[in-house]
């Protein structure tokens, strides 16, 4: 584990190589599990005050059930989630060419909002646990983004390297850099070699 501020990077983040591969996997994370995409409480607010923006993007059975059930949830662990569509696919979820793609991403693309996505959605694979005196980051192994495992092989990529846009977005461009550097001193190298 490498160790910055008051984040635990786990190794696999850092050892594993990955690259979402769209074509292969047709989104599916954004259709399967147990519950919605994890919200920070103020994401909730954020995609409230820009649903009249987003809904355009959105399929019609993800504006009925936002406007039935609200933008989010609670999963099992009393945790905030989007809201699902029949219990399965992230209300949130539009479709092109079989490929599921979301509807808030969409809306930033175009200009018409400023927030990108949730952050849970943009650092996927990574999942981060929250601790009194720390967050862990940790990867979520998941078998529908095996795939992405192959091609992240294939390009030499690691997760933290896949994910340095929304890495930055959620710490900083200092504590990538502090991230990156940790690992490229070699100090890692027996761990991450095993």
């Amino acid at each position: 584990m490498i160790s910055i501020g008051k984040t635990i990077i786990s190794e696999e983040v850092v050892k594993k190589q990955f690259s979402c591969d769209l074509n292969a996997c047709h989104g599916e994370c954004c259709i399967q599990g147990d519950s919605g995409a994890p919200l920070e409480e103020e994401e909730i607010g954020v995609i409230e005050d820009h649903l009249d923006e987003i809904k355009p993007y959105m399929t019609k059975s993800g504006i009925e059930a936002v406007n039935k059930d609200g933008v989010f949830d609670y999963d099992s662990d009393g945790d905030f989630v989007t809201t699902l569509v029949h219990g399965q696919e992230c209300a949130f979820v539009y479709f092109e060419n079989e490929i599921a793609l979301c509807a808030i991403e969409k809306a930033y693309r175009e200009g018409k909002i400023s927030y990108y996505k949730p952050i849970s959605c943009h650092l996927y694979p990574i999942r981060i646990s929250e601790y009194k005196d720390f967050e862990a980051i940790n990867y979520h192994k998941w078998e529908i983004c095996d795939l992405a495992l192959l091609k992240g092989k294939k390009e030499q990529t690691a997760i933290y390297e896949f994910l340095k846009e929304p890495l930055i977005r959620k710490y900083g461009e200092d504590w990538y850099k502090q991230l990156d550097d940790e690992v490229k001193s070699g100090r890692y190298d027996e761990i991450l070699n095993r």
